[in-house]
């Protein structure tokens, strides 16, 4: 693209957005072009539109001028899906930022909901309180800000058990054909008009009642999963990416098309809820409790979370600043710390005087002097045991667990205590920033250690032996190793700081052989992104939803070239 064509859609973009929407510097297009923990690269500009419409329009101007887009929510996610990765793109590159179109229309008495673009889990939940309901997401992602669309997009969540990953059949979105037009598909069941303006200005201004709303035979959930997590002789993974069942439109799309907008079910929140606190130094005895659970309760727990010892330990030092805003001044700050972080760092690279990863440094230095966090039965069971899950119940549920808990821990070894309702908070948010200490530890030693790796594994339903016990020739190249995961839907999360000197790539893909033996997919619901190979079923989705390879080129190491070549 030469420099006049480039000026000219820079000002078209100005005029249809208002020029302060359109982000050209360096120095303002990197909190957009860089992913929040792997991946960045170059873009033309940075776009944040108002309204769905400008969304379409700014796209059409991108077909126009062969202009690949990519677009972005919160930018949250962890595998550098939402971002462009490394410069050997064969077009320019428009990032569009959705996060001004946040609307959420509540639909159905609170049953639904219609999540526009940059709509978040924290809106949400906030919005679904005066109907006693909740998103399908509560934990987890939603700390950070995660958006809806996003969730959806890659499949995400799934830690709460009864619900499983983000799914949806109803959604508004654009797609380019194999002739380069770009099409609007309305599949949200809503009669909003036949123009993609009328479509998607009816749909922003919530022009349509309730005679426009339709239930056709398509699920706004994971309807299933219940069922699927419940089947423990099952050779396959409850829920992974590359899973064809759940695959479809907006659905896993990751990116490959621009989504307007998604209808998802929501869920009552219960009058009950008892959070109990298990120990034991054996990872078997946590197995045999999972498949007694999972195959002979009749009321399955909301969640359960494991956390290894060792990541216990990290996420008490490494992560006890984000531990303590979300506990003090709640979950929707969080966002504003991480933008104020990303701000911190940005200055702190333009002044030779501060050092790397200044911003990780400042908040470990500060939380280094404050209390200890942790309640002191929590603390204990550290002392006493090496792998520790935190499990829910709700309703009926709680009565059931509390008698099968009583009567296993006097046959087994390990025990188990009910949480009070401070102790409970704390253990599952204990458990949920654990993701970021390897992070944390890897900035402030970031000279004595090499690469970080992450694996986002789901075992066979089946597998027996779920705890990792590596041969000796891929685990003496670990200087730390931190598990943590959701235990019943056997989906684990595995964290490694690799040696100084040792080659991570290499390393990285005989991980990936060794899980390969056990029947296990990956990634499990933070999805490709660049980090992992999008497998045969999800790479001919991904070419099915974007014929020209347009949108988001390159997204699970595929081709960047036009039409995939």
């Amino acid at each position: 693209m030469n420099n006049l064509i480039k000026d000219q859609f820079i000002r078209d973009l100005g005029d249809l957005i208002g020029k302060k929407n359109v982000l050209t510097t360096e120095w303002s297009k990197l909190p957009y072009s860089k992913g929040w923990r792997y991946g960045e690269g170059k873009a033309l500009a940075v776009a944040k539109p108002e309204t769905l419409f400008e969304i379409w329009k700014i796209i059409e101007f991108c077909v126009g001028l062969d202009i690949i887009v990519i677009m972005q929510a919160a930018n949250t996610g962890l595998t550098g899906g939402s971002t462009p990765y490394g410069d050997d793109y064969d077009r320019p590159i428009l990032i569009i930022n959705t996060m001004r179109i946040s609307d959420i229309h509540i639909i159905d008495d609170g049953k639904q909901i219609v999540g526009f673009a940059g709509s978040t889990l924290i809106g949400l939940e906030k919005q679904l309180a005066s109907y006693d309901r909740e998103p399908h997401s509560v934990i987890g992602s939603s700390c950070i800000g995660a958006s809806i669309v996003g969730g959806v997009c890659n499949n995400s969540g799934g830690a709460l058990v009864k619900r499983g990953p983000a799914y949806t059949e109803l959604s508004l979105y654009a797609k380019i054909d194999s002739s380069g037009e770009l099409v609007l598909i309305n599949d949200l069941g809503i009669e909003l008009g036949d123009t993609p303006e009328e479509i998607l200005s009816n749909l922003q201004n919530q022009n349509y009642n309730k005679d426009q709303i339709k239930f056709p035979n398509k699920l706004a959930s994971d309807n299933e999963y219940e069922q699927r997590v419940r089947d423990i002789e099952a050779s396959t993974p409850s829920r992974f990416n590359a899973d064809k069942r759940r695959l479809y439109g907006a659905s896993g799309c990751a990116g490959k098309v621009a989504v307007f907008a998604v209808r998802l079910d929501t869920y009552p929140i219960p009058e009950r809820n008892q959070v109990f606190y298990i120990g034991t130094n054996s990872s078997k005895v946590l197995g045999r409790m999972r498949r007694d659970i999972l195959s002979q309760f009749k009321h399955l727990p909301t969640s359960g979370e494991y956390l290894h010892r060792d990541c216990y330990d990290a996420a008490k030092k490494y992560s006890k600043d984000t531990f303590i805003v979300i506990d003090k001044l709640g979950a929707d700050f969080i966002p504003k710390l991480f933008e104020f972080k990303r701000i911190v760092d940005l200055i702190a690279g333009k002044l030779k005087i501060l050092p790397n990863h200044f911003s990780d440094r400042l908040m470990q230095f500060i939380s280094n002097f404050s209390f200890n966090h942790l309640p002191r039965r929590m603390e204990e069971y550290r002392d006493k045991y090496e792998h520790h899950w935190i499990i829910e119940f709700s309703e009926e549920g709680i009565d059931e667990a509390k008698a099968y808990f009583t009567e296993f821990f006097q046959n087994n070894e390990g025990d188990f205590f009910e949480c009070d309702e401070k102790e409970a908070k704390k253990a599952i948010l204990h458990r949920f920033v654990a993701a970021s200490a390897v992070g944390r530890y890897h900035s402030l030693n970031q000279k004595n250690i090499g690469s970080m790796l992450s694996l986002d594994i789901a075992f066979p339903r089946n597998e027996l032996d779920w705890f990792e016990d590596l041969p000796e020739e891929i685990d003496s190249s670990f200087e730390m190793k931190l598990y943590y995961g959701h235990l019943f839907c056997h989906v684990l999360h595995h964290n490694y700081i690799v040696k100084k000197g040792v080659d991570a790539e290499e390393l990285m893909q005989k991980l990936l052989k060794y899980y390969d033996a056990k029947g296990a997919e990956y990634p499990a619901e933070h999805n490709v992104g660049h980090e992992y190979f999008a497998k045969p079923a999800l790479s001919k989705f991904y070419k099915d939803l974007d014929p020209t390879n347009s949108f988001n080129p390159g997204i699970g190491k595929t081709s960047k070239k036009k039409y995939w070549n």
